[in-house]
């Protein structure tokens, strides 16, 4: 990460939620971006974003970004703990996620400038390892690259994001 520092990357946050559904199962919340000019344009992710003038810290951003996103209040989660920075080069960001928790059931309201889809994906097919493959893509730094990634209601969640669901996955595994 050191390395990236010099590029002076922009910071942001966010947040991985786990939540019960209207059955008491868990599930994980992700979302699908809005198609616009811009490198993470119609891309799977956790709702979040780069950090504000107000924010307090990293916490306040995911929070915040989360709240505005999808309108889940940052009084409904409890922060568990803060996972890997990771840097992702077409955008220069340096972004902190952040695991959480909510003990209530949720009701999600779609920012509609920046949410395409709530995407609540069910912690059992999270976790099931058939849902993660490798596959050749090409982005605006590197020509068919073998990436890992993971299908996930009907989705291919790769780059950053999966990089950040395999951290998860790995510490929930370790617990389970």
């Amino acid at each position: 990460m050191a390395r990236f520092k010099k590029k002076n990357p922009k910071k942001a946050a966010v947040l991985a939620l786990f939540y019960p559904d209207t059955k008491d199962f868990t599930n994980l919340l992700l979302i699908l971006r809005k198609t616009y000019e811009g490198v993470h344009s119609n891309q799977i992710g956790f709702p979040g974003g780069k950090v504000e003038e107000l924010d307090l810290d990293l916490e306040t951003t995911a929070l915040r970004e989360t709240h505005e996103e999808v309108g889940v209040s940052p009084d409904k989660v409890n922060i568990i703990k803060s996972l890997s920075e990771v840097y992702i080069p077409p955008s220069n960001f340096e972004v902190q996620p952040f695991m959480a928790l909510s003990d209530d059931r949720l009701s999600f309201v779609a920012q509609e400038t920046e949410v395409e889809e709530i995407v609540e994906v069910a912690l059992i097919d999270f976790l099931d390892d058939s849902k993660i493959f490798h596959q050749k893509l090409s982005t605006s730094y590197a020509q068919n690259v073998d990436v890992p990634a993971f299908r996930l209601n009907g989705h291919v969640v790769w780059g950053a994001t999966a990089m950040m669901l395999s951290e998860i996955k790995e510490l929930l595994n370790e617990v389970l």
